[in-house]
């Protein structure tokens, strides 16, 4: 095995849009991710596993095992032009070719369902964040950036690490156009507040209606699930000042 997809279902979509949501700084994505699934009470359709992820499981008090992995869900949306995917997962891959496969076979998958445009989400690393952080973006043609930015965001200029910079290049190459949203965030905990303003400019643009009432609690949940996998380390065994040590950004 080197990328094994289970795919559940084959959902008829119109004309979908897929949002990425996997872990990287400040866990930006990972929270509005799975704080989408929940608001819109997205239907699980497909599982990725990689031999290119964590080689760790790790098991309950039941004593069921789980392992890292990626999720594809979606939500058809009434009265809209554009379904959703979202992509979701407790990992990225860990190697360089392991997120260009990881990449290319979703791109695959949510390609075979019509999609033409993909949102990446992430965190840009700060050392002083204010309450309301600044959202850059960055896209694959001038049009769509255009648009991004009369959404209240700047232009992002530099390297964009992980799935979140992957993704829209590699989308580009197979005439997928999209964009992808970076949040000011200190990087060092699952970031509520940078996920309320990926979200807010996310749901600006995709004419989404989400609350935030229980985003503390999507967050509380992002930061257990990554504790259970060593992703992160418990806040009270860090160190002051101490960075975490991660092998993927953004």
């Amino acid at each position: 095995m080197v990328c094994a997809i289970e795919i559940f279902e084959k959902p008829q979509l119109k004309d979908p849009i897929l949002v990425e949501g996997l872990p990287g700084i400040g866990f930006v994505a990972n929270i509005s991710a799975l704080h989408l699934i929940k608001e819109l009470n997205a239907k699980l359709f497909a599982r990725i596993v990689s031999a290119s992820f964590q080689d760790i499981s790790i098991t309950a008090d039941a004593g069921a095992a789980r392992s890292p992995l990626n999720e594809l869900y979606y939500v058809k949306r009434e009265n809209c032009d554009h379904d959703l995917i979202i992509w979701y997962g407790n990992t990225q891959a860990l190697t360089t070719f392991g997120q260009y496969e990881l990449c290319g076979k979703v791109l695959d998958i949510v390609k075979d369902l019509g999609c033409h445009f993909v949102i990446s989400i992430g965190g840009f690393k700060k050392k002083e964040v204010k309450q309301i952080p600044i959202v850059y973006c960055a896209a694959t043609d001038k049009e769509t950036i255009k648009t991004v930015l009369d959404l209240g965001t700047k232009l992002m200029v530099g390297h964009i690490f992980g799935l979140a910079g992957l993704l829209i290049g590699m989308g580009r190459l197979r005439d997928i156009v999209g964009f992808s949203l970076l949040v000011e965030t200190q990087g060092m905990y699952p970031d509520s507040n940078a996920a309320r303003y990926a979200l807010t400019v996310l749901s600006k643009y995709l004419n989404l209606t989400v609350g935030f009432a229980d985003i503390e609690k999507t967050a509380d949940t992002t930061k257990r699930l990554l504790e259970d996998f060593g992703i992160i380390r418990k806040i009270s065994e860090e160190k002051k000042n101490e960075e975490q040590q991660m092998r993927w950004f953004i």
